[in-house]
């Protein structure tokens, strides 16, 4: 199991990478939108999560959830918004966009696990 790490903060990256290997997965981290697109399509069935911000340089996280919605290949892929955008617009457009799970920073790496657990059908009921 992989987990695509996207955001630009590289102790977020960290924080996801701890979380993913609380449960069992490996984590691939990107920068930006743009080196995201670059490792799905190198793997492009790879990949069982990806966790995404919203405001990075090069390519945003809602331009990035747009285009891997728009390709069949990528369209079950559970994705799950890392972000300091809070708003009920922003939540909105996300969740419009594809998401399939928001969380709003700051957060515990507990509750992210638990989140990731839940994108995966691994949660518990």
């Amino acid at each position: 199991m992989k987990v695509l790490a996207v955001d630009d903060s590289m102790f977020i990256r960290r924080i996801v990478a701890s979380a993913a290997s609380v449960i069992g997965a490996e984590c691939v981290p990107a920068e930006d939108g743009h080196i995201a697109l670059g490792v799905l399509e190198a793997d492009p069935t790879g990949f069982s999560l990806v966790c995404l911000d919203w405001n990075m340089p090069n390519m945003n996280g809602l331009e990035f959830l747009k285009r891997i919605r728009a390709d069949d290949r990528w369209k079950p892929l559970p994705v799950l918004m890392l972000t300091t955008e809070g708003s009920k617009d922003a939540i909105i457009s996300a969740i419009k966009a594809g998401a399939t799970a928001y969380m709003t920073k700051p957060f515990f790496e507990k509750d992210l696990t638990t989140k990731m657990l839940d994108c995966l059908g691994m949660g518990f009921e």
